[in-house]
């Protein structure tokens, strides 16, 4: 291989991988589109689904579980909060990567009926489990 070229095939893979770091991010710290009182940013969420139920799992670290609402509709789920910004008395801020304020996350569910059978923050974590109905 032209070590000229393999220079350059390095480079091209150090970006490769950048871009692929910064879709990971957005991925997981999406901002929701701002409309006046709109959410300000949608946590990350996994569902995984057996015959009788579903497991929602949202990411919300820093979120106190009294605060947070969940709302359970025709075919939606939907989870509204808000994570505050922390404060420190004069402090001056350097860096502000963790999306903070109101949040709403609607997630449509597969089609069928569903009640919320047990509700839990573990870990930063907000796991819902969705038993099928009928």
């Amino acid at each position: 291989m032209n070590p000229r070229r393999h220079g350059q095939w390095m480079w091209e893979q150090a970006f490769d991988m950048l871009d692929q770091a910064q879709r990971l991010h957005r991925q997981f710290f999406q901002l929701a589109p701002q409309r006046g009182t709109a959410p300000a940013w949608e946590p990350p969420v996994d569902v995984l689904e057996t015959r009788e139920r579903l497991l929602v799992v949202i990411a919300l670290p820093g979120v106190a579980a009294e605060h947070i609402q969940v709302i359970a509709g025709a075919g939606t789920l939907s989870v509204v909060a808000e994570r505050p910004l922390p404060t420190l008395g004069g402090a001056e801020l350097r860096r502000l990567e963790i999306p903070y304020g109101r949040f709403e996350r609607r997630l449509d569910l597969p089609s069928g009926h569903y009640e919320i059978e047990h509700r839990d923050v573990e870990h930063g974590c907000l796991r819902l489990t969705l038993r099928k109905l009928g």
